[in-house]
């Protein structure tokens, strides 16, 4: 009897392109801010920090919000609204530099107003898979969208920084801007659905409570909450001084910073597709220790550059960053949304967004400060040993010593 893979429906493909869409555009648009800020601006470590903070603090404080709208209205408007603020960020920042009046404060502002849509993208879009896919297709899906990201991930990067490079800035901004607006096109064609659960039924704040509790409470989630906190706040500290880092010690032009960031990307992208070849390789405990082991390695990798500057190992160290975590998102977004009743979904992803992403300000927060009072250096030792104890964080819990995905939740 030969095996047929489960078929994903039309409406989930047109999410998958909207999501390839928004995140090239994201991450073409966070490249160009970052050197544009160092190239154009004079920024140091301390001011991409700063930069970095502003736009990753939304997640902090506007993922648990978000979550709780998720399941109170329709998901798919939702994300065409919050898409579309991000385009209009994105458009008002290509006037800016194309007018000769933007700055790092402004440049700070509008990507603070940009990444508040892709806090709610981000939320909503986990809780909609499951809604739009079958559940013996959800690993399948949820490859699909750490494809479209992957790519997002080699190929942002890379192309805004060579953008910038060749044409100056509004080249980027442009590109990125056409993307965002094709996303909310594409996303205004899923069925619109119906909120997963009654506006009004409940304060907002029980709401919330009560997908906190669900989450603190699972022995399979809290330790995945641990591990996100930990990772995003030591992956950030590094990535909130690595442009100046890599021009300034590593003597990188920008081309050569968006080619080493876009090793991120294509990490990505080979775990992505390696995924299933790893699932019937690997069984679940495996998959999940992967991504922190590759993430431990990989910030081991990058604080060696101190000694033996090189964008090779630097480059070799984003595509682990890339590879193994890639694979720990498929497996531990298709755990939650296993576990999680969908009707509470919603909350239960932005608890993880906002460990995920909401660690990320603080990360580069104290990234600015680290650099600031004792070089960039500092930041990369830090990270190495944050990576340790997430590493160890993840191997001492439940979820690695489970051999199968368990029941759905009812």
């Amino acid at each position: 009897m030969t095996f047929e893979p489960p078929r994903l429906p039309a409406a989930f493909i047109r999410l998958a392109w909207s999501n390839l869409a928004a995140q090239c555009s994201e991450q073409m648009a966070l490249a160009a801010a970052t050197i544009v800020a160092v190239l154009a601006l004079d920024a140091g470590g301390a001011e991409t920090g700063l930069l970095q903070t502003a736009q990753t603090l939304p997640f902090l404080l506007l993922s648990l919000p978000m979550g709780v709208v998720a399941d109170r209205v329709s998901r798919r408007g939702l994300m065409v609204a919050a898409e579309a603020a991000r385009a209009a960020s994105l458009a008002l920042t290509l006037a800016l530099v194309v007018a000769g009046k933007l700055d790092l404060a402004l440049l700070a502002g509008l990507g603070f107003l940009g990444a508040t849509g892709t806090v709610a993208y981000s939320v909503a879009a986990p809780a909609l898979v499951p809604l739009l896919s079958p559940r013996e297709a959800l690993p399948l899906a949820n490859r699909w969208l750490e494809l479209a990201r992957s790519a997002a991930f080699a190929a942002g990067p890379a192309i805004g920084g060579a953008l910038v490079g060749w044409s100056g800035a509004p080249a980027a901004y442009i590109v990125a801007t056409t993307l965002s607006l094709a996303a909310v096109v594409t996303l205004a064609r899923l069925p619109a659905g119906k909120p997963a659960a009654q506006a009004g039924r409940r304060h907002p704040l029980r709401d919330l409570a009560e997908g906190a509790r669900f989450v603190v409470g699972h022995a399979l989630l809290r330790p995945l909450l641990v591990v996100a906190i930990v990772f995003n706040t030591s992956w950030f500290a590094l990535q909130a001084v690595y442009a100046p880092y890599a021009v300034h010690h590593l003597g990188l032009d920008a081309s050569g910073v968006g080619a080493t960031l876009g090793a991120y990307g294509a990490g990505m992208i080979v775990g992505a597709i390696g995924a299933p070849s790893l699932g019937r390789i690997f069984t679940f405990d495996a998959s999940i220790v992967i991504g922190p082991l590759c993430g431990l390695i990989a910030s081991v990798l990058m604080a060696l550059t101190i000694v033996a500057p090189s964008g090779l190992i630097a480059a070799f160290s984003f595509f682990l960053f890339g590879a193994g975590p890639v694979v720990w998102v498929i497996t531990t977004t298709t755990l939650r949304q296993t576990v999680t009743p969908n009707a509470m979904l919603g909350r239960v992803s932005a608890i993880i967004v906002t460990a995920t992403m909401g660690a990320r300000p603080l990360g580069a927060a104290l990234g600015s400060a680290l650099s600031a009072a004792y070089g960039v250096e500092a930041c990369l030792v830090f990270s190495a040993v944050g990576f340790f104890v997430q590493f160890a964080a993840i191997v001492a819990s439940a979820p690695p010593r489970l051999k199968a995905l368990p029941e759905a939740a009812e």
